[in-house]
């Protein structure tokens, strides 16, 4: 599908099915921490985006040892996909049960992103999320089940609709720190001293 007809879709999700499927907001989050924590940092990402990665990478494994792990923070992935490849692994992220399964792809999604994602046609991106899937103990018609499932497509896309019209999301990544939208640079030096204002 081209970039076009994705947003296209898009489009058809909000107008057919935004009023019965508005609860279903937030459904497929990732989190990692505690829920009353005194910190929750939401981020907003497109696992086809560079930034998403690094910041992933650079800032989010120090912040799980410094903050989440000491319970202290809160972390929330919200899928934010802006291409097909993406919503395609987004569907992948959320065939998972398991939070930590979960955030195990997640990871290794981030750290393979050149890989996977440079398919030449979105038939060889799907089967480099299939051996990716495989990698974490999820079996092939599981992961050809959630691909082709329209119900979960649709819930991923109604998410991005709703996190678009409430935190007015226009780049990925997007993070939200106890409410407040983070400006600063993406290492974590600078992350950190957000972090600590709030503590």
């Amino acid at each position: 599908m081209k970039m076009k007809n994705f947003f296209v879709l898009l489009s058809f999700v909000f107008l057919t099915f935004l009023p019965s499927t508005f609860a279903s907001e937030n459904e497929s989050i990732i989190s990692v921490g505690e829920k009353d924590a005194k910190i929750t940092i939401k981020v907003f990402s497109s696992l086809t985006c560079p930034h998403c990665a690094n910041f992933h990478k650079e800032i989010f494994k120090k912040l799980k040892k410094d903050y989440i792990d000491t319970k202290i923070a809160r972390f929330e992935h919200h899928g934010f996909p802006l291409d097909l490849a993406a919503l395609n692994a987004e569907k992948v992220l959320n065939c998972f049960k398991n939070n930590k399964k979960k955030l195990n792809f997640l990871n290794e999604i981030y750290e393979k992103q050149d890989v996977w994602a440079s398919g030449a046609d979105i038939n060889s991106i799907n089967s480099n999320l299939i051996k990716i899937g495989k990698n974490h103990d999820l079996n092939n018609d599981t992961i050809l089940n959630c691909l082709n499932d329209e119900n979960l497509e649709e819930k991923i896309l109604n998410e991005r609709i709703m996190a678009n019209k409430k935190y007015s999301i226009q780049s990925t990544p997007t993070v939200y720190v106890n409410g407040k939208k983070y400006e600063g640079k993406h290492n974590y030096r600078d992350f950190k001293k957000v972090i600590e204002k709030f503590l």
